[in-house]
């Protein structure tokens, strides 16, 4: 006689959803993004099923069911929406949250009576739902299970001889060392060309202040993963196509590089303790080999659990909880920046501040931006006004870190301002991006403060990827050579098949 199967198809239902989306977005993820939703998911599930169980007159069976169809209800939400929205019928946008969510609880209710009211033993349909469960989980987890072994694979045995090389000496430095990163702040050529926006004010600013800005820099590669792998280890990252393959899609090397960099190993080994702020992006959101971690968001939500949030009914939300948590992150971030004087001894402070970058969530004032979406990909011609506001707005945010920093440190810090890449607001879906195109994805803005207005080693022109070459070299006695300055190309399906293009973005 077979027993009475166990309703644990709740379970896998509204975990699979979440191992799902991870494994379809594996290369850009690490799998501690899921262990919230997970947990938060379970934990709902441990507690609906045996309450249901209890109205439902301790019919573990119906009890399941009902759990099921609501989680099931609840996380293809979102999909149905991307697909419905904006949708017209004549002139009535029907597409909206007010027609779906209407529709969903129709369907959840008559769904609902159905099971209620059945009358037939339902240990098979338990049994089945089960087994559907329970392998769409195991195939989502045997897809990440495969990939990670290929990753740890292909990203084993880094080899030493593509370690920057350099002899140094002992020099006495005593100051806090700031590198922001401001994603995807064009250059004032772009600003002036593409945007009819003049930004000398604000570069004024800085050069009353005493800042270098490199007005001829371009970012070295096109992405912030890239860009940043390469700069955090003052390195072309080339390689990697070797490494992992020119069709690999995979970023969990470049993630490891930006985490575990050389300029923080470097600068630990001086002293310094590393001081990183979350992000909300990938692997810039926590960084375990930080001295101390900074969050800068109330709500602790990450990439990955605000993609999650726009797949489920929680997308209704998306408009004002996601936006929030976007605004205060930069606004917190800044705030937070200015008590860094307060931390004892000499610092390396690492910001990636995903600004002016969309999601568009300020004006030029730094009031909220109601009818903008929330979408970290938004760019489009369409786009360049909220893009322009965020950037003014940004602009003042940064001079008041600026002011803050210099008058409250106890010594000259050290600051530099950059760009991970452009903005891409021309750039046309499907198209091969044109030489303008390239100019304004690839030319970036770039400003450095360095106490002493020790500027001998910069230049108009430099790169990232010399960035802190020459700050080692001139404060710490480094002998780094200087790297002929280059930018790549790739594309998001081919991240590491690069395509050299420094003729067509440089100044000349």
């Amino acid at each position: 006689m077979l027993k009475k199967p166990i309703a644990m198809h709740p379970f896998f239902f509204g975990l699979f959803p979440i191992f799902f989306l991870y494994s379809h977005n594996i290369e850009q993820l690490s799998f501690s993004e899921v262990i919230i939703p997970a947990a938060l998911t379970i934990g709902f599930t441990a507690i609906a099923l045996p309450v249901m169980w209890l109205i439902l007159k301790k019919d573990i069976n119906k009890a399941g069911m009902f759990v099921s169809l609501f989680l099931v209800l609840f996380f293809s939400y979102g999909h149905a929406y991307s697909l419905v929205e904006g949708f017209k019928i004549s002139s009535v946008i029907i597409g909206r949250h007010r027609y779906l969510a209407i529709a969903w609880a129709i369907l959840f209710i008559v769904a609902a009576f159905f099971i209620i009211r059945a009358r037939k033993d339902l240990k098979g349909i338990t049994a089945i739902l089960n087994i559907i469960a329970v392998s769409l989980v195991v195939i989502s987890l045997a897809n990440i299970a495969v990939f990670k072994f290929r990753a740890e694979d292909a990203s084993w045995g880094l080899e030493p001889s593509q370690k920057p090389q350099a002899s140094y000496k002992e020099t006495q430095t005593d100051m806090d060392i700031y590198y922001i990163i401001l994603d995807g702040y064009a250059s004032s050529r772009t600003l002036e060309e593409v945007y009819g926006y003049d930004n000398s004010s604000f570069e004024k600013y800085l050069e009353d202040k005493g800042f270098y800005i490199a007005s001829k820099s371009a970012s070295n590669y096109p992405s912030s993963f890239l860009s940043m792998a390469s700069s955090l280890n003052m390195e072309y990252i080339n390689y990697l196509g070797d490494k992992l393959g020119m069709s690999s899609n995979d970023r969990s090397l470049p993630y490891k590089m930006i985490e575990q960099n050389r300029i923080a190993d470097f600068l630990k080994s001086h002293g310094y303790r590393f001081v990183h702020f979350s992000s909300g992006w990938g692997p810039t959101n926590h960084n375990r080999y930080a001295d101390l971690n900074i969050s800068v968001s109330q709500k602790k939500l990450n990439e990955f659990q605000s993609i999650l949030i726009k797949t489920t009914a929680l997308r209704v939300l998306e408009g004002n909880l996601l936006k929030d948590i976007a605004r205060m992150r930069v606004i917190n971030t800044f705030d937070q920046l200015s008590k860094i004087p307060q931390i004892e001894g000499n610092k390396f402070i690492f910001a990636h501040i995903v600004c002016p970058h969309p999601p568009y969530v300020f004006d030029r004032e730094g009031g909220p931006v109601p009818e903008t979406k929330f979408d970290m990909d938004i760019w489009g011609g369409d786009q360049k006004e909220y893009y322009l506001n965020q950037l003014i707005y940004l602009n003042q945010e940064i001079k008041g870190f600026i002011d803050s920093a210099l008058e409250t440190s106890g010594q000259s810090p050290l600051i530099i301002l950059q760009a991970d890449h452009g903005p891409r607001n021309t750039f046309i879906p499907g198209q091969y991006p044109t030489d303008d195109m390239f100019r304004e994805g690839m030319r970036i803005f770039n400003a450095y403060y360095m106490p002493g207005q020790r500027y001998d080693l910069l230049y108009d022109s430099i790169t990232p990827v010399n960035s802190f070459r020459v700050v080692f070299n001139t404060y710490f006695g480094t002998s780094y050579p200087l790297l002929e300055d280059k930018s790549y190309n790739s594309f998001e399906a081919a991240p590491y098949r690069f395509t050299e293009i420094t003729d067509i973005v440089s100044y000349e």
